[in-house]
This record gives structure tokens, sequence and C-alpha cells, in this order.
């Protein structure tokens, strides 16, 4: 969401030892002269953390398979799901304004905790960091910026008294889908910063939707969640 740096991200919990899924190659989705999609796991970087120990991430493994793939856009560490890389910095140029102008349609799938109550609503909430617990993000009517999300359910769960949901960030904030659900009262299954239960955070982006930035043809991919 937005324009990422290539060289240098944070880790989501910047004390805990970083862990990545082993590389068993990359699950490709798409790839032409302009772009390479792929399905990230869950539980590794996008872009290279801080120090050598968090220089495995999806773009080092993409770039070893085409060395002009560039970041556009990213995934927090504990999200899976489909992540788009440009190749070239035209490519990335073009790609990252149509991020910007939001021109690319992207939905997530999630579990929540609890029973969400309507079948479908808006988060309208602004968000900013929370210095002083950073990297999490927090909700402020003083220093936010403007962020929504547009909610669906999918499916309830009784029994064990989870909500499946479709989630549509309207905007791009760090964190935001995770901050929204957990300022409705239900947050994300295994949210290790939001939540209170371990085990891999039920966060998936499952759609994503553009015009290809050569030819304008529409382009849109799916990716089903592993959850």
């Amino acid at each position: 969401m937005g324009h990422f740096s290539v060289h240098s991200a944070p880790s989501e919990e910047p004390d805990v030892a970083y862990l990545p899924p082993a590389d068993e190659g990359l699950d490709l989705i798409h790839v032409d002269e302009a772009m390479v999609l792929v399905n990230k796991p869950a539980g590794l970087l996008s872009v290279p953390g801080r120090g050598a120990e968090r220089a495995d991430c999806m773009v080092a493994r993409v770039q070893r398979e085409w060395p002009d793939a560039r970041i556009v856009h990213r995934l927090d560490m504990a999200t899976s799901g489909l992540l788009l890389l440009a190749r070239g910095v035209d490519m990335q140029r073009r790609l990252s304004m149509a991020f910007a102008a939001r021109e690319v349609a992207k939905r997530y799938e999630a579990t929540l905790v609890g029973l969400l109550a309507a079948d479908e609503g808006e988060v309208d909430l602004p968000l900013c960091t929370d210095w002083p617990r950073r990297p999490r993000q927090m909700v402020s009517f003083t220093h936010g910026k403007p962020s929504l999300t547009r909610y669906r359910v999918l499916s309830r769960d009784g029994a064990a008294a989870r909500t499946r949901v479709e989630l549509e960030p309207v905007t791009g904030r760090s964190h935001q889908l995770r901050v929204h659900m957990q300022a409705l009262g239900h947050p994300i299954v295994g949210d290790p910063l939001y939540g209170q239960e371990a085990g891999r955070m039920h966060l998936h982006a499952c759609r994503l939707s553009l015009r290809h930035p050569s030819s304008g043809a529409p382009m849109n991919w799916f990716a089903p969640a592993p959850f």
C-alpha cells in the first residue's frame, strides 16, 4: 500500500527472533515483462528488516529469479497472500502511482475472534503510530490519518465463536485492517500485536485487481486463504 523502500523495514516484532518459513520456491501467480505476482507465506517479511538476520524476505527471494523486481506495496510479516512487484524503475513508478491513486482493488479474508453482529459495514477511524509501543498503530482523532475499511461477513461459526469476513481497505494505513477489527471488538485470530491468541494470524490478501501498466488490460487474481 503505497511505495516502500526495498532496503530496510522494521520487523513487526523487533524484539522477537525472525524465523521466516523455509524457502521452498516461489508460489508464483503471474509473471510478465512488467511485473511479478507471488503468494507470500505468513511469517516472511516483504522487504529486508534491520540486520543480516532479517535479510531473507519476499523481495530478496523474487530477485533471485528476476533481479529487476522492485517492491510497490507490502504485506505485514504475519499476513499471507498476493504481493505484487514491478520489473524495473519505470514499472515501479507506474504501479506505485496506481496504488497511490487507489486504482488497485484489494480484498482480504480474515477470521475474527467472536461473532460479529452486523453482516456488513464500515470502520471509519483515523490511525497513527503508537510511538511508545512502535510498531503498533492506534486510533487517534487528534493525530490520526483518515482510514476506512469495509467488511462483509462470509460465515459464522457459533461453536468456535469465530466470524469469517472479507475486508476491503479503502485506504492503506499500516496495520489498518488489524486495528480496525480490534476496534470493533473482534481482533483477528492469531494477531501477535492486537489479539490474545497464539498461532498464525488469520489474515490473507486473497484478491488483487488492476489495469496492466503497459497494455491497460484489466487484470484480476485470486489466491484462496490457507486457513
